[in-house]
């Protein structure tokens, strides 16, 4: 799937990335193609000093000297075209580098503001695929695509004028078969950008593939699907060879054309400029020289596909990045923010209604709720909604004004970041990084003290796990905390949530994979950390829920019953079914 959208622009409209680092590295560009042209007049003077001694050789006045100076002169111009060469390398190229470093940082940092709704479209494979392969084709253009262009329009306009200024019928005789060429490379340009386009999506699913597979490496070795999965690799990787043999198809074709024209040019210059030199009209020198100039026109003649062929992939990478940064987060800050209560400590939903997509069955409907400081338990059937008011409260997804009330202000009123910044959120799917397990901890408040950690890792009944492990706090769990169980990966993302100290903690069924006993234990330790705050604990077993001062039974999106714990398996319903099933069975 492209990033693009059915709104996007011409693909040119993306060139407003790059222009205001264009325009703030003017003058390192301006020396860096002062430098280039400078070599490109250099490498045009030689042929008239060769031009020079030919003719003298040609008359019999050429002289040891004389040779000598020749010779010395072309070792003196090719010695500062060394250096010039390298400055404009050194300039331009590194301003390609700039470039990538730029478009880079400010892809990342756009990427961090958009939110779930964006993510739930453009798999992490597709934008890793951005962040590298486009990157690199913007750089390229930028770059070595930029020198090339300027080279071949600056050789082609000069050599042409040094060729005119020996013979101008010569001249018009060399060049009679380049329209034919820039013809071919139009044509083919256009079949270019398409099929480069379909390459770059090729190569996002063959990462997408790769990361997913890798990161579900466990499941796949129980499921014993390595050799499905080898297989459907296999599938994108010669899908995406097929789409790569489709392009150079075309780069093929240009080339050949380039060096078939060049030589039709050559062929005609040596028969007509032999002439020409027999008869006396030029002389021997000229003819060298023209020779000479004929073969700097190849050159560009050449280039032109390769040009061409860099332009078309940086055009198309270029456009696929813009798509990403034009695109906007659902959830926004209000123009006029209000200010965040005082102390805020209390949720109030009212005639709440949402659904992941228009065409979707709505997730909840008709919620109306208080959550008040102290525990409050959510409890419900698989799919009855509960993650998604948890979604809605911590603020991951819009909702329509006046549903959603903290401490009486309308959430759509205050700013995201300061709402986000009163939640501490334990999610159901845990994220864990390939760092230390200290450094997973204190994620949200790198500057903890080691004894902070300590106490939330006791909170969560981790803290002798961690330190019966080969370096304690300083171990690193691996990528997605693969060296971990699953209730330690729980037990983690609950110390980290505690660590953070806000003002409301929802845990999402973030116990699950804990035993009772534990369960029961971080329950009671969980006590301290709610005095004076709002704790919200979803959960599938009614042992967490016991205690909490009211309990909502949420079923098909909607609230079926609320009270304590008492009063809920006093009368029918769901949750006394499940109690009374846990209670048999040890489950709870």
């Amino acid at each position: 799937m492209s990033p693009a959208t059915d709104t996007a622009p011409p693909p040119r409209a993306a060139l407003r990335l790059v222009a205001p680092v264009y325009r703030r590295h003017r003058l390192q560009l301006a020396a860096g193609f002062a430098s280039l042209l400078a070599v490109d007049f250099l490498q045009l003077w030689v042929p008239r000093i060769v031009k020079k001694g030919v003719d003298a050789l040609e008359r019999g006045t050429a002289t040891r000297e004389s040779l000598l100076h020749d010779g010395l002169a072309i070792f003196g111009v090719a010695l500062v075209i060394a250096v010039l060469r390298f400055s404009w390398r050194y300039l331009v190229l590194g301003f390609s580098r700039i470039l990538e470093r730029d478009l880079r940082d400010r892809l990342f940092s756009h990427l961090l503001l958009l939110d779930r709704p964006f993510y739930q479209r453009h798999p992490p494979g597709e934008i890793m695929a951005l962040a590298t392969n486009d990157l690199t084709a913007v750089q390229l253009a930028s770059g070595m695509g930029l020198v090339a262009l300027t080279d071949s329009v600056v050789m082609t306009v000069a050599a042409l004028a040094f060729m005119v200024a020996i013979h101008p019928t010569l001249t018009l005789i060399a060049v009679a078969p380049m329209p034919v060429l820039a013809v071919l490379t139009s044509i083919l340009s256009a079949k270019l950008h398409q099929r480069f386009k379909r390459v770059q999506e090729q190569f996002s699913n063959l990462t997408q593939f790769a990361r997913s597979t890798i990161s579900s490496i466990r499941l796949i070795k129980a499921y014993t699907q390595e050799k499905l999965q080898t297989l459907q690799f296999d599938r994108l990787g010669r899908a995406y060879i097929h789409d790569n043999i489709r392009v150079a198809l075309v780069q093929g074709a240009i080339f050949p054309l380039a060096g078939l024209v060049a030589n039709a040019s050559l062929l005609l210059v040596l028969f007509f400029g032999g002439r020409l030199t027999i008869a006396g009209r030029i002389t021997a020198g000229d003819f060298v020289a023209f020779v000479a100039y004929l073969f700097m026109l190849t050159w560009p003649m050449m280039a032109m596909g390769w040009v061409t062929n860099l332009f078309q992939r940086g055009i198309t990478s270029l456009d696929r990045i813009d798509a990403v940064i034009r695109a906007r987060p659902a959830l926004t800050d209000p123009a006029a923010p209000h200010g965040l209560p005082p102390a805020p400590g209390t949720f109030t939903v009212q005639r709440l209604a949402f659904a992941y997509g228009p065409a979707l069955a709505p997730a909840l409907q008709g919620i109306d709720l208080r959550i008040r400081p102290g525990l409050t338990g959510i409890v419900g059937p698989t799919g009855s909604g509960k993650t998604t008011l948890c979604h809605l409260l911590a603020r991951l997804y819009p909702v329509p004004d006046g549903t959603i009330f903290l401490d009486g202000t309308d959430v759509n009123a205050l700013p995201l970041a300061a709402v986000r910044g009163q939640i501490a959120y334990v999610p159901q799917e845990v994220v864990l990084f390939a760092e230390t397990i200290g450094a997973n901890i204190a994620i949200g408040r790198p500057g903890a003290s080691r004894g902070e950690i300590e106490a939330v890792a006791r909170a969560a009944a981790i803290h002798e796990e961690i330190l019966a492990m080969p370096e304690g706090y300083g171990t690193r769990i691996g990528e997605r905390g693969v060296k971990l169980s699953g209730g330690q990966q729980q037990r983690l993302a609950l110390a980290r949530a505690l660590l953070l100290d806000r003002p409301f903690l929802i845990i999402d069924d973030g116990l699950s994979a804990v035993d009772m006993e534990t369960e029961h234990a971080i329950i009671r330790s969980l006590a301290k950390y709610l005095i004076g705050r709002t704790c919200i604990i979803v959960s599938h077993r009614v042992a967490p829920l016991i205690e909490a001062d009211t309990i909502m039974v949420l079923e098909q999106g909607r609230i079926a019953a609320h009270g304590t714990h008492r009063e809920l398996i006093a009368r029918p319903g769901f949750y006394r079914s499940i109690y009374e099933y846990q209670t048999t069975t040890g489950e709870g």
